[in-house]
């Protein structure tokens, strides 16, 4: 975690939950966290147990040029992302993860900014389960909530292992997301081999 948004959630969740695996939902109150709620939101699992947003707060809206509840969650992120996205959402409700990704978004206008996104888990019951996060602006550019983000793409996630010192909070290393496309790098073309994300792979064998 980078960024004071970020890390004063945060540190008042890990307060509340108070060395439980998550605090209750009903146990968060909006009054103590009022300098961050223009940037937080909720997730709740709809019907077809998809993330989705119960709650957002007004900054993040405006980002996106829209009002997200009741938005799926995945929606927000590009295609190619979207799996690993749904993934780190049901991570935090059904194993208490805390997960932290670092994003690009990308605008309408093609315009691109770098956010930070923290999700908490909430103890709701095994049959009401909810994340609180924020979405945190790594810099506020002048177009930002004018120009609208329109996609979101993942550059590292990392997963934090709350019960340990967080110092702060790098405990475990952020995880590159590389590009999905195979492309052919200059080893490849010298027939050095084929270069898949960020592997290169060399044709070989044992000579009988």
């Amino acid at each position: 975690m980078k960024l004071d948004g970020s890390i004063a959630l945060f540190q008042y969740w890990n307060r509340l939950r108070d060395g439980r695996p998550a605090p209750k939902r009903t146990e968060v109150e909006p009054a103590d966290i009022k300098t961050l709620l223009a940037d937080t939101f909720i997730l709740e699992k709809d019907t077809r147990g998809e993330a989705v947003f119960r709650l957002a707060g007004t900054r993040l809206c405006a980002s996106y040029g829209r009002e997200l509840k009741g938005f799926a969650f995945a929606s927000l992120w590009r295609e190619k992302d979207q799996r690993m996205i749904a993934r780190l959402s049901h991570s935090v409700f059904d194993h208490k993860s805390v997960v932290v990704v670092g994003y690009h978004g990308i605008s309408r206008g093609e315009r691109s900014n770098e956010f930070e996104l923290v999700m908490l888990p909430l103890d709701g019951g095994v049959e009401n389960p909810r994340c609180l996060g924020a979405v945190t602006a790594c810099q506020r550019p002048f177009w930002l909530g004018a120009d609208p983000i329109v996609e979101a793409q993942i550059d590292s996630v990392r997963v934090i292992d709350a019960d340990r010192d967080p110092v702060f909070l790098s405990n475990r290393p952020a995880i590159s997301v590389p590009a999905l496309a195979p492309a052919q790098s200059a080893l490849a073309k010298g027939g050095g081999g084929r270069q898949i994300r960020h592997l290169v792979v060399l044709e070989g064998g044992r000579e009988e």
